[in-house]
């Protein structure tokens, strides 16, 4: 039995120790040659193709051009693994990263948990290590060739948890985590009460807590807890395009409900938060080079977002006024809310209902959450900086405590430019639990509160108009997208939390923390060929072209029961989508003309 912070090298594809004394002999030598070859082909780097191609859909590799020191350093992840194998409810410890593959090579990969010398590699794990903190400047596959292999955060710290254990030590027994930011590819249908301990830490220790929100209709995975959890970023996945070939590596499509659980909870409330790509190359678990692809499974988007959270860490530790309103009571959620508001709006967008009309007890949609992760977006959401209320900023954040009281609003002022079109405004808070075992929901100590968008009229400053509201009665966050009022130059974001009874005041406290952040923009949607995906098959087709006929001619004879609808592949769900925003979505289509040509890209 080990103790300790251990550091361990493996192989094999059981996980196997290495034991083999003139391998082991060896290694040094080879670590001494492989780190030569790296210094002499380092500058041909940039010539190289780029892996995950995944990140660069996000625009992680466009911002790392710009900003090469976002590299996640002196940021420490925690990514909870489970074990394969349990004998009489003991974890046999094969939870482990493949540490000897070439893209760990020099990496910090910590394991605050004892095991035992029999425990193993896992492929789920190495797949998450990799997407997260590796690097490789040789890395190569027969189909791609040589590329540089360059997880999200290659130089971040990874701590590695045994799930059990880490429910143990962590949420039973209170110790401290060493992490800025928590993952967990892992979770279960129901809520039970380690996700309600999962979330008490999110709101206890303002650590941001990522998790995957469950693989779709097509495994019959509901929304997965602790993802469903009001204090948890739930990341859905983005669909890796279909070509001849298979799927792609660097085109996506959309995120749909057979691989990407949908909302909303049993209770109401929107779920995922947001979605990212999923089908990276990942490391090969059994050897000690080589990848593979890791196809479309929540377990592998969530990574890209946990890694996207470090890298905002790390910009904003550096600066002394944005480390300080992170580290508040709840400062985990200013991340949270800048990676959800400048999430890329996907074709067929929608808050909560198939209603045409904005939603304003749903605030997100029940597929998409706030969007696509965008990563040059929210660090440029970050980058505006927190504001104060008076400084009339078109873009920026803030960290503040509201008063339960429901006496008091809080006001940010914004100018739009001539080019923007649209206001963005994203709030988000703590739901609160009990300190013991079983961390039970405490409904009297959690807040309402309300967002608004307000235009300035020019000749009646003092009597501000209403354009737009979010006030949901079951979440924690609440989201607006709206266009702005021709002639409008000057708007107001107002904060406001619904007055807490004397009950309610002693349940919990008198303020509440919230994380705020806003931006203004040039479009709604982001562009897309997946538009013309009308029956969300994932590829787009001569089917599609006869779903936008239909629609266009006879969509009252579409109900999804008779052939028509079977045929063209078009469910109920999706058919009465469509049916109600179709003069709102027609104008991004192509189909309707004969030129257009179909891809199944």
């Amino acid at each position: 039995m080990q103790t300790g912070w251990s550091r361990q090298t493996r192989k094999g594809d059981r996980g196997e120790p290495v034991s083999n004394p003139a391998k082991q002999a060896a290694r040094p030598y080879k670590v001494w040659c492989a780190m030569m070859l790296l210094a002499v082909l380092a500058p041909f780097a940039s010539a190289q193709s780029k892996q995950p191609a995944a990140l660069g859909s996000i625009g992680l590799y466009d911002l790392r051009e710009t900003s090469p020191d976002l590299t996640g350093r002196d940021i420490t992840i925690a990514a909870v693994c489970r074990s394969l194998t349990y004998i009489a409810g003991q974890p046999q410890d094969d939870y482990q990263l493949n540490t000897a593959h070439a893209c760990f090579l020099g990496s910090e990969i910590l394991f605050p948990d004892p095991f035992t010398l029999s425990g193993g590699v896992s492929d789920h794990a190495t797949a998450i290590g990799g997407i997260l903190i590796g690097r490789d400047e040789n890395a190569s596959t027969p189909d791609l060739g040589p590329f540089l292999y360059e997880g999200i955060a290659p130089q971040a710290n990874l701590h590695v948890y045994e799930f059990w254990r880490f429910i143990r030590n962590h949420v039973l027994d209170n110790q401290p985590i060493d992490a800025a930011v928590l993952t967990l590819s892992v979770g279960i249908p129901y809520e039970d009460w380690w996700t309600r301990g999962i979330q008490r830490i999110a709101e206890r220790d303002s650590i941001l807590i990522v998790a995957g929100i469950g693989n779709g209709a097509d495994v019959s995975d509901p929304l997965l807890y602790p993802a469903a959890g009001a204090n948890i970023i739930a990341v859905g996945v983005v669909d890796a395009a279909l070509s001849p070939d298979g799927h792609s590596l660097d085109r996506f499509s959309l995120p749909y409900a057979a691989h990407s659980s949908a909302g909303p909870t049993a209770d109401r409330r929107c779920k995922p938060d947001l979605v990212a790509p999923s089908n990276c190359l990942i490391p090969n678990a059994d050897s000690e080079d080589g990848y593979h692809p890791a196809g479309n499974w929540t377990s592998f988007s969530t990574p890209i977002v946990s890694g996207s959270a470090a890298l905002l860490l790390q910009k904003a530790q550096a600066d002394p006024v944005m480390a300080e309103a992170i580290r508040a009571d709840g400062g985990n959620n200013v991340i949270r809310a800048i990676l959800m508001n400048s999430a890329a709006k996907l074709p067929f967008w929608h808050k909560g209902r198939p209603d045409p009309s904005d939603d304003h007890e749903s605030p997100l949609d029940y597929l998409q959450g706030a969007g696509m992760l965008d990563m040059k977006t929210a660090m440029d959401q970050l980058m505006a900086g927190p504001g104060d209320g008076e400084g009339n900023k078109s873009a920026g954040w803030d960290s503040f405590p509201i008063e339960r009281s429901g006496l008091f609003e809080m006001y940010y002022d914004l100018t739009v430019g001539p080019e923007d079109r649209f206001i963005e405004a994203t709030l988000v808070w703590n739901r609160h639990f009990r300190d013991e075992y079983p961390f039970e929901a405490i409904p009297d100590a959690d807040s309402d509160l309300r967002l608004e968008i307000r235009a300035i009229d020019p000749d009646n400053p003092d009597r501000p108009i209403v354009i737009d509201y979010s006030d949901s009665t079951q979440d924690n966050v609440e989201h607006i997208h709206c266009p702005v009022l021709a002639g409008y130059s000057r708007y107001q974001i107002v904060v406001s939390c619904k007055q807490a009874t004397g009950e309610q005041l002693q349940a919990g406290r008198e303020s509440e923390p919230f994380a705020l952040a806003w931006r203004t923009t040039d479009r709604f949607y982001a562009e897309s060929q997946w538009w013309n995906d009308l029956n969300a098959d994932g590829t787009i087709d001569d089917l599609d072209r006869l779903a936008y006929s239909a629609f266009e001619r006879f969509a009252g004879l579409l109900d999804g029961k008779n052939w028509t609808s079977k045929m063209l592949k078009l469910t109920p769900e999706r058919i009465e989508l469509l049916k109600a925003h179709w003069n709102r979505w027609k104008p991004f289509l192509t189909l309707d003309s004969e030129t257009t040509e179909l891809t199944t890209r």
